[in-house]
């Protein structure tokens, strides 16, 4: 029968832990004692050195958990995933849910705001041209590239690497020919039937999220025995058609899509379960910045007023291996996570 593995039980150094009894997740900063055995909807755990016992699958799950992730090339970037980066938020969209509207049409101001985010930490771009809120109006490919075209073409210039938040395929090769570098799909490339194309044919990075209706804007409400297995087993299939079709796995980032879809409850438990999609082999996306299960949790907090369970969400993510937050505070977020990485290197010290 089928079954998944999460990592958990993490310790804070393997120093002071048995050779062979921690594993070290996805060649990063976290190292882990023991596995959660979710199977048939129920769950137990045991030590890592006991996955062997569980056969061939466990062993090859084991093996993808633990492989590190080999890091993206941007050009003349290189990004290693052995830690947390920040993917800082660009959107240049009228109607975004956080800042639409900030930078009117002014792609020179948009860019400038960009290259900050740079400067403060983000270690990549994501600039969209459409809003993918519940509610959205679709926007037309030419509308889109109009947007984000100018805005690519400075950050290109400026040395800035630049991910492309899209659907369309159009626009995805009109943003890659200006110079960026990843294509960031919420529809796993199913939306637009020749973005899979796209991105095989120009050999570059893509963020597959989970989506419940990817042809019709991801807000379909599915009613999940297990969102964090059903999540896991879809973006597992989507990696296999996507990698069928000629892209390297290596340059597969995978995004749980927290907020689509997905009722209070579920997006609590995949981010309380983060650590299952290491399984996948892939480097993973958190995109949970600002969402609307911060208000949720507090008094219908507003949007600007959502900084401190960003942060919360963020570290969250940092503890359980994801090597991409994507972000709209980036100089916050940069400096949580460096004081993080603080405490990590201190306790891999033993102290």
């Amino acid at each position: 029968m089928r079954f998944h593995l999460r990592p958990v039980q993490f310790v804070d150094s393997p120093v002071t832990q048995a050779d062979g009894a921690v594993a070290r997740l996805a060649g990063g900063l976290q190292w882990f004692a023991g596995y959660e055995v979710i199977e048939a909807g129920k769950r137990r755990t045991i030590p890592v050195t006991e996955v062997a016992t569980l056969g061939e699958h466990a062993v090859r799950l084991h093996a993808a958990i633990t492989a590190p992730r080999p890091p993206l090339h941007l050009g003349e970037r290189t990004l290693r995933l052995d830690q947390p980066l920040v993917a800082g938020i660009l959107n240049v969209t009228p109607d975004s849910f956080s800042d639409g509207g900030g930078y009117g049409d002014d792609p020179a101001a948009a860019a400038a705001a960009g290259v900050d985010m740079a400067a403060a930490g983000a270690a990549l771009i994501d600039l969209g041209g459409e809003s993918t809120r519940p509610g959205a109006a679709a926007v037309w490919e030419g509308d889109e590239i109009a947007r984000i075209l100018p805005v690519v073409e400075r950050l290109a210039r400026s040395g800035t690497p630049v991910s492309i938040d899209t659907r369309k395929a159009a626009v995805m090769r009109a943003a890659l020919a200006a110079g960026a570098h990843i294509v960031n799909d919420v529809s796993a490339l199913l939306w637009d039937d020749e973005a899979l194309g796209v991105v095989a044919a120009a050999a570059c990075p893509v963020v597959l999220m989970h989506s419940p209706d990817p042809k019709q804007g991801g807000h379909a409400r599915t009613g999940y025995r297990d969102v964090l297995t059903e999540v896991f087993d879809w973006l597992e299939a989507r990696i296999a058609a996507v990698v069928a079709a000629g892209v390297d796995r290596a340059r597969i980032v995978v995004d749980p899509g927290i907020g689509f879809g997905k009722t209070l409850a579920e997006n609590l438990a995949l981010i309380n379960g983060l650590a299952i999609f290491h399984g996948l082999g892939c480097a993973i996306m958190l995109g949970a910045s600002r969402k609307r299960m911060i208000g949720a949790l507090d008094h219908e907090a507003p949007v600007a007023e959502r900084l401190g369970g960003s942060l919360t969400l963020a570290l969250k993510g940092a503890e359980a291996g994801v090597q991409i937050l994507r972000v709209h505070d980036v100089k916050a977020s940069v400096q949580a996570l460096r004081v993080w990485r603080g405490l990590r290197d201190q306790a891999l010290v033993g102290g």
